[in-house]
């Protein structure tokens, strides 16, 4: 197997390895960085709704009743704690494994994308981006929430040098924006919110409807 090809297996070992402790770590996020950014995103949520890289399944509590919801996740280790927790709510959502870079869906099929702080590790975000995009109805909600370079330039030259360690370690990034690609794509931006130094970025973009006739 080549080093190019071994690399995403490599990362999906890593992701298996923390499963078991990924809720505690993120616990500390959630309280000093991300507030209420997990309600504020999966209230919007309509229809189909499709979670992509759904984790351990943090969103799950958070979904409006009567959603139809699919996940799916690199991780097996993860999707099996996601699969205990939609068991332990009583939700009834599809969650299968797959991958975000290559979704397999046929297009336009959700009417709702939700990916949430895990766009910073998948290897290729604008491939998974693109495939959001693909399978989003016309009319439908693009979900989006991570952690993207500060507004302060002391802190955005740290995360630049965490990224030495954390890329090549666990595949994880600090100074992507999902919103440019959001944008490159056409999507129509309907709320935005940037906070913690700018650390924090969540946001919601509508695809446009097919024109009439």
């Amino acid at each position: 197997m080549s080093s190019r090809a071994a690399r995403p297996e490599r990362l999906r070992r890593y992701w298996d390895k923390h499963a078991g402790s990924y809720d505690r770590q993120m616990g500390f996020f959630e309280r000093r960085l991300f507030g209420d950014t997990r309600a504020w995103i999966c209230s919007q949520a309509t229809g189909d709704v499709l979670e992509v890289a759904i984790g351990t399944g943090l969103n799950l509590p958070w979904y409006p009743a009567g959603i139809r919801l699919t996940g799916i996740e690199w991780s097996p280790a993860m999707l099996d704690q996601a699969r205990r927790r939609a068991s332990g709510l009583g939700l009834g959502a599809d969650l299968r494994e797959g991958d975000a870079q290559a979704l397999g869906f046929a297009d336009a099929s959700f009417d709702t994308v939700v990916c949430t702080f895990s766009l910073c590790s998948i290897p290729d975000h604008r491939r998974a981006v693109a495939e959001m995009v693909r399978v989003l109805r016309p009319g439908g909600l693009l979900l989006l929430a991570d952690h993207v370079p500060a507004t302060s330039w002391p802190v955005r030259a740290l995360q630049r040098l965490l990224e030495l360690v954390t890329v090549p370690v666990g595949g994880e990034h600090f100074l992507r924006r999902p919103i440019t690609l959001v944008r490159e794509h056409g999507l129509d931006l309907e709320r935005h919110d940037r906070f913690k130094i700018g650390i924090v970025e969540r946001l919601a973009a509508r695809k446009p409807a097919r024109p009439e006739g």
